[in-house]
């Protein structure tokens, strides 16, 4: 865990003004997709790398930073609503980024994600998402390189590859898919309509797409931001989170995939991790797979 006391006092959903729009005195009067320091950052490059202390109670420093991704200039538009050209432009930024990032020395791990929606617990309106680039490993992270490693070992494949060839053969999960990338609702799904977007290609980390396939992710993250949208008629809830491999090291076990976590289990309730979910570590999913699956299949955009 990390402790942020600084945060507490962020601006929550701010009414008639907005740092991230042009002529705040924030940010530039034009731009297109903008690299923002975090002003209420969880990790700093000024900070020292680890604490004193010895034991039980000692600490990593905060050594890291906290970037945030402004879409775009626009105030009131959705992720959604963002061309295919403008999510292009998203991805370059995310791969500029990550290679500075990684020359920063005691930098782990580059986590890019976005929250979205107020249920969420956004603190800020304007369409955007974040970078931390951590001093240690993240422990969902370290769990899943985990059990991809330990599946490689005892199965001689990627368990992503694995996946991605049974959800094409069955087909019932599938939501879309273009010649690089494929998104379904997992077996697995522990949200509501939770989408993963998978690459077809082997690879563990963003730096190494291919122009072609930096294209195509950007047009498939446009479409399954449209199909959430367009699910309920109001723009969903959600997390997006960008999976990659470590940034260094060899972990020829992990493949690239972006998985989205919805928090609208219907049109007027809401998914809450509850005593099971958060006391226990088990999910109850309130909805099915397939059927999810189909609902998104069935939602504009259909091609």
């Amino acid at each position: 865990m990390g402790v942020a006391a600084h945060r507490q006092n962020r601006p929550q959903m701010p009414e008639n003004w907005c740092p991230f729009d042009p002529g705040s005195g924030r940010v530039p009067d034009q731009f297109d997709v903008l690299i923002y320091p975090n002003d209420f950052a969880a990790f700093r490059m000024d900070a020292e790398p680890f604490s004193p202390e010895t034991g039980l109670y000692r600490k990593t420093g905060a050594r890291g930073s906290c970037d945030v991704v402004i879409y775009h200039p626009q105030h009131s538009l959705a992720p959604s609503q963002m061309p295919v050209e403008h999510w292009r432009k998203v991805v370059d930024v995310w791969i500029r980024r990550y290679r500075e990032l990684v020359a920063v020395p005691g930098i782990q791990y580059i986590y890019i994600f976005e929250n979205t929606g107020a249920s969420i617990g956004v603190t800020m309106p304007h369409p955007h998402g974040q970078i931390y680039s951590f001093p240690f490993i993240p422990p969902l992270i370290e769990r899943e390189l985990s059990a991809a490693s330990d599946y490689l070992r005892d199965q001689q494949e990627c368990i992503y590859c694995r996946i991605l060839r049974d959800e094409l053969a069955s087909g019932v999960r599938i939501v879309a898919e273009n010649p690089d990338f494929v998104a379904f609702v997992p077996f697995f799904a522990r949200w509501p309509g939770e989408m993963q977007i998978c690459a077809r290609r082997h690879f563990g980390r963003i730096p190494e797409l291919s122009d072609t396939e930096a294209a195509n992710l950007a047009a498939l993250i446009k479409k399954v931001r449209m199909k959430y949208d367009n699910l309920y008629g109001f723009p969903m809830p959600l997390m997006m989170l960008l999976r990659q491999s470590p940034v260094s090291g060899d972990h020829p076990y992990f493949h690239f995939h972006i998985d989205f976590y919805p928090i609208q289990r219907s049109a007027t309730k809401l998914k809450y991790l509850a005593g099971v979910e958060s006391g226990a570590g088990t999910f109850l999913n309130d909805t099915v797979a397939e059927q999810k699956a189909k609902e998104l299949r069935e939602t504009a955009p259909l091609d």
